[in-house]
């Protein structure tokens, strides 16, 4: 959606985030309730792959004798605390490689990125050569039956 408040025009932009390879998202529930509006109760599975072909890629969960389980990738050691999402460190993790992208881009010149507080969202103020300003704010969420 996107609205006009003053001199700034605001996006707000919904983020589908997709579980890696070989993983599910699933929601947990606390004290037999679904609380869809905390990302902490997100639990990043490892997926058993025994019953499907996967080419030559070995089940994570149920690896051989030889070979240790497999461990989370590094970006979901990143953005989960234990095995939870944590929206706290996605939306560090998503402002960090904004800014660090920002001076790659063309517009970068002309245009002036500055990452806004927050802690749930990732918040981008651009501001140009006119007096309009605009900022996009990144909400995250999974799919409720994502794969």
């Amino acid at each position: 959606s996107w609205s006009i408040f003053e001199d700034r025009i605001v996006y707000q932009l919904l983020v589908f985030l997709q579980p890696p390879s070989r993983h599910s998202f699933r929601l947990e529930m606390f004290c037999g309730t679904h609380q869809p509006e905390r990302c902490s109760n997100i639990r990043v599975v490892l997926e058993c792959t025994c019953l499907r072909t996967v080419g030559d890629a070995p089940c994570f969960v149920h690896s051989s004798k030889n070979k240790k389980p497999a461990q989370h990738s590094p970006l979901m050691q990143t953005l989960c605390t234990g095995s939870y999402l944590d929206v706290e460190e996605i939306a560090c993790w998503v402002q960090n490689s904004v800014q660090r992208a920002w001076e790659h881009l063309p517009q970068w010149q002309h245009w002036q990125l500055t990452v806004l507080p927050s802690s749930h969202s990732c918040r981008l103020l651009l501001s140009g050569p006119s007096d309009m300003q605009l900022c996009a704010v990144l909400v995250f969420a999974v799919e409720q039956g994502s794969p």
